[in-house]
């Protein structure tokens, strides 16, 4: 069986400087916001382009702390609109609403899976105060045209980069491009933690002041207390880790760049729609994600052929029952992606012949 993805095999090489980080994690008997988070935070802040970086415990809590972050700056008030696009992840609208806004989804690019510049404008109301970029599957949004739209509306742009770590465009990668952004360390991500954490960058002095106190109780001082705030630090031990993989990101991307591209240029079935790709750094490819309108059939023969495959996502988020007040909603394209969307597997320690017999099979379907 080809796995969809071997994170055994992908952290394999790290296993001795892992061992060695506990090692020096247990003498030194500091387990919260200690040195390895703050490196961490120097590093990837480095590795972005930006002034700042947040360690916090998971990508939600990334986004959810912005945008209570932003309330408590009084940028944005509790029921302010955020437009998101509707085949998101659900954690992006749960994100919003825990903050107190109010998500309006919008339909996204059928080609791209990403937020649809003409789509926002027709969203836009009075209420309207922020966008949400989510650079689905790792292919970074139209940046240059929402960050255009925003500046016409006075919009905040907040990008969910979870799944978009090293994406770029030039020299400005994933992370820069909007006010802040919020990023998930999941281990199955491009660059991935031995368990959950994420992290928010922005070039904003006062948000990231905001965020690393909110994400300590609303402390910036211990035991004084400033903000209503949470618990949501990235823990010491997997900023350690993150330290280690981190060197590894840009190689593992083109890694996965090239395998994309052996699918794009060896794929040919009239049943299949490959992803729309240009070539550049602009994808990092966290999912390889093609559309068929025979998505559980095919499932089922790349199964039969010991080819493991996954969907993101089988349900779209307005048709979740956690959301049933959005249920009656129709979004033509977004229901049809999320009906014929399956992702081939894709990672750094695949092999040619895995990805050639995965591609021969697939023109055999």
């Amino acid at each position: 069986m080809i796995k969809f993805l071997d994170l055994q095999q992908i952290n394999a090489p790290y296993a001795e400087a892992f061992r060695t980080k506990l090692d020096a994690a247990l003498a030194k008997g500091w387990f919260i916001l200690g040195d390895e988070v703050t490196r961490f935070e120097t590093d990837f802040a480095a590795y972005c382009g930006v002034k700042h970086c947040i360690g916090v415990a998971n990508g939600l809590d990334a986004l959810t702390l912005i945008f209570k972050s932003y309330i408590e700056l009084g940028r944005l008030q509790p029921g302010d609109e955020v437009i998101v696009p509707a085949n998101t992840y659900i954690a992006s609208i749960i994100a919003v609403m825990q903050a107190g806004l109010t998500p309006v989804l919008v339909e996204p690019d059928a080609q791209t899976f990403n937020l649809d510049p003409r789509q926002i404008t027709e969203k836009i109301t009075p209420k309207t105060k922020a966008l949400l970029a989510v650079h689905l599957y790792g292919q970074l949004c139209d940046m240059h045209a929402i960050i255009g739209i925003a500046k016409s509306h006075h919009l905040l742009v907040v990008e969910d980069a979870a799944q978009a770590h090293g994406a770029a465009i030039g020299d400005m990668k994933a992370g820069n491009f909007g006010d802040a952004a919020g990023f998930s360390f999941y281990p199955g991500k491009n660059l991935g933690a031995l368990g959950d954490a994420g992290a928010v960058t922005t070039n904003d002095d006062a948000l990231a002041a905001m965020v690393k106190s909110l994400r300590n109780y609303g402390s910036e001082t211990k035991y004084y207390n400033d903000h209503i705030g949470v618990n949501s630090r990235l823990d010491e031990l997997q900023a350690a880790f993150l330290n280690v993989k981190l060197p590894d990101l840009d190689t593992q991307n083109r890694a996965r760049r090239t395998i994309a591209q052996y699918y794009l240029e060896n794929i040919s079935n009239d049943k299949i729609v490959l992803p729309a790709y240009q070539f550049s750094d602009h994808h990092v490819f966290h999912q390889f994600v093609i559309r068929t309108a025979h998505r559980d059939e095919l499932q089922a023969f790349l199964k039969s052929n010991d080819i493991e495959t996954l969907i993101h996502y089988p349900v779209p988020p307005h048709k979740q029952k956690a959301l049933s007040c959005w249920n009656h909603l129709s979004f033509p394209i977004t229901e049809q992606i999320h009906r014929e969307v399956l992702s081939l597997p894709i990672s750094p320690v695949m092999t040619p012949d895995e990805v050639a017999h995965i591609t021969n099979i697939l023109n055999q379907y």
